[in-house]
């Protein structure tokens, strides 16, 4: 059984982080590497914490980990030196560790019960932490191997788009002995995980790692293919028994305010793919904010991203925008109580590296040169309405103010799917969120075409793209051969507890 005093003589210890003076020269991983036995030492230590709860909701899909990773099972493992068999659980439920352990915001930290009084028991259980050191420690130990299906099935999926959910789909019908192909428009696989995420959030060798695996195990990839231009829907579907769109929502909001269309105002994709791509040995990016004054509209991780971004390009100078009040340090039983994800202030690894944070402001014009390129930001201070139907009312309260900008950049979140010819000629329609509905079984209205991931749920985590996508592996699998072992962590249009 677990250690029932463990968290009670065992303090809390985070991930050590490389010092802010040295990486942010580099596109190296923020994070400190200790030799593999000391750093196995220390999660088993921080595992003696989980105490092993009557009703662990760290693993409830609704207020904790989407996936249903076994955390209490896993934690016992490693804390009695069981690494083998802590992988062989994870894996179980998750296929990605090493992606969730560490670019997942770990709502399963939320709802541990240790996070209900956080002053008396010292906080949650790392479970992140425990879950990267098991991901890293079962590659760097061979833990990790192909697992090729006994049998083969005959039949043939298409999987379009390869971020977690696809590729979470696509290894999971891949192992139940189907025929799968992964269609990917870029150059390279791996979708938002590739060109979005920041080289030192997440290695790109990482994903090269993880897609060996998979080939290993027999699915295939096609890269540089955009299904409904280069590949023709008729194609597809007379190569193919089914067709799995993980198309992703890459469809960005944007702000039409007074100079929007000067130079060096930006969607912030505009400025992270390129940066991702350099780092992938393509050449230096064509935009970059060395030596600049910079904005980034928008608080959250995307903004996140490109703060960490700049501060590796060498801005001059970076503020981040939100027009919303700055959030508490600690948890507020009345707004977010325990175990929903709780709505506080959050510190990332990038805003420890530098930058302003500015609250309750918004943009109201741009003002350029004589070239035509953008110079200065007019903001306002606003309060942040909602009506009865929930629709969002920014109204400025305050004095106009101007900021020096050379780049701005737009990281306000995401529409739904793109406009594209794949879903006109599949007849997929989207709804009014701008993504895909599906029935209970992950159907589109398109017989034999199913969704997954962001662009069925809107721009989400990649915990919850990964679990998606398990699910939809299921329903597909049971569609082909009329029955199915293969699990199914979520129901389609599930929401975690924190935003019911």
């Amino acid at each position: 059984m677990a250690d029932p005093r463990g968290f009670l003589e065992v303090s809390k210890q985070e991930s050590h982080y490389r010092p802010v003076r040295k990486r942010i020269h580099d596109w190296d991983d923020v994070y400190v590497h200790p030799a593999p036995p000391v750093v196995k030492a220390e999660v088993a230590e921080q595992a003696r914490r989980c105490m092993d709860c009557g009703i662990p909701f760290c693993h409830s899909g609704s207020a904790g980990c989407p996936l249903g990773n076994l955390i209490p099972e896993w934690n016992d493992l490693v804390r009695r030196g069981r690494w083998d068999a802590a992988s062989e659980r994870l894996h179980a439920t998750n296929n990605f560790p090493e992606f969730t352990g560490k670019i997942c915001p770990a709502p399963c930290e939320a709802a541990c019960v240790l996070s209900i009084s956080e002053h008396t028991t010292g906080g949650s259980v790392t479970i992140k932490r425990v879950e990267k050191t098991i991901a890293e420690t079962a590659w760097h130990e061979g833990y990790v191997d192909p697992q090729r299906p006994a049998i083969r099935t005959g039949k043939s999926v298409a999987v379009v788009g390869s971020g977690p959910a696809g590729l979470a789909v696509a290894q999971q019908l891949t192992r139940a002995g189907h025929a799968v192909v992964v269609y990917e428009r870029d150059d390279r696989l791996g979708g938002l995980l590739r060109y979005g995420i920041p080289e030192y959030k997440l290695q790109k060798a990482d994903i090269d790692r993880r897609l060996s695996q998979m080939r290993a195990e027999g699915t295939e990839f096609v890269t540089s293919c955009d299904v409904g231009v280069d590949l023709t829907v008729e194609q597809l579907r007379s190569r193919h028994d089914a067709v799995v769109l993980a198309i992703g929502a890459m469809k960005a909001r944007d702000n039409v305010v007074p100079g929007r269309e000067l130079g060096g105002v930006h969607l912030a994709m505009e400025h992270l793919v390129p940066a991702n791509r350099e780092c992938e040995g393509d050449g230096p990016s064509p935009l970059t904010a060395k030596g600049k004054h910079v904005v980034i509209i928008g608080g959250g991780d995307t903004g996140a991203d490109c703060l960490g971004t700049a501060h590796r390009q060498g801005a001059a100078s970076i503020v981040q925008l939100d027009y919303n009040p700055e959030l508490p340090s600690e948890r507020d039983d009345d707004r977010s109580p325990w175990p929903t994800w709780p709505l506080i202030m959050r510190t990332s690894s990038s805003h420890d590296e530098g930058g302003e944070r500015k609250y309750q402001v918004a943009v109201q014009r741009f003002l350029g040169d004589e070239d035509g390129n953008v110079r200065s930001m007019v903001l306002a201070e606003v309060t942040v309405t909602r009506d009865a139907d929930g629709r969002r009312a920014i109204t400025p309260v305050g004095d106009a103010f101007e900021i020096p900008c050379e780049l701005a950049l737009f990281a306000i979140g995401f529409e739904g799917v793109a406009d594209e010819p794949l879903l006109s000629e599949l007849g997929v329609d989207k709804n009014r969120r701008g993504v895909i509905d599906c029935g209970s079984d992950w159907q589109t209205s398109a017989p034999g075409v199913f969704v997954c991931g962001d662009a069925h749920r809107g721009a989400s985590l990649v915990v919850w793209a990964i679990a998606e996508g398990r699910s939809t592996a299921r329903a597909v699998d049971a569609y082909l051969v009329g029955d199915s072992e293969l699990p199914s962590p979520v129901r389609p249009n599930s929401l975690p507890l924190s935003v019911v």
